[in-house]
């Protein structure tokens, strides 16, 4: 009983073992999850058709997709080299200390978002801080507020 035990926890301890159930609950489960039906190379194909949000939104819907996208480094790096587009420097300063392409994608996706918005120049011709919409503003350090005043002063 103690080993059946044991065997169990090491079960729902890893991604890899979640898909070993009783073959009737694998069989009802399998009929929704293709994760489970999938090679992985299949399943990563199709997450990674997903923007962000959507990908966000996957992780959540059950364990197995959970650990197949938190997982995979792969499906992440695709939108970090999209937003380095505009966060250059970031995303290569996170990069090289190391973190993940989803961390680091984690950490500059909004700053991008509203440094894209500010260097396109939507806020422009803004007289006021009222005049701002209210996810306009994002920390920044100094050099990326100094992109953003060079790229108004070229205007």
């Amino acid at each position: 009983m103690q080993k059946a035990s044991k065997k169990n926890k090491q079960a729902v301890a890893s991604c890899k073992e979640l898909t070993i159930l009783p073959p009737a609950k694998k069989k009802e489960e399998s009929r929704e999850d293709f994760v489970t039906l999938l090679p992985p190379e299949v399943s990563f194909k199709i997450f990674s058709e997903l923007d962000i949000q959507s990908l966000c939104k996957a992780a959540m819907t059950c364990k197995s997709w959970n650990c197949a996208i938190e997982n995979s480094d792969y499906l992440w790096k695709h939108h970090c080299l999209t937003v380095r587009a505009v966060c250059q420097r970031e995303i290569d300063c996170d990069r090289g200390n190391g973190y993940s392409w989803k961390v680091t994608l984690l950490r500059n996706y909004w700053k991008s978002k509203v440094k894209h918005e500010w260097l396109s120049g939507k806020y422009s011709n803004i007289h006021s801080r009222c005049g701002l919409p209210e996810k306009s503003m994002y920390p920044m350090d100094a050099d990326t507020w100094g992109e953003i005043l060079e790229a108004e002063l070229e205007r």
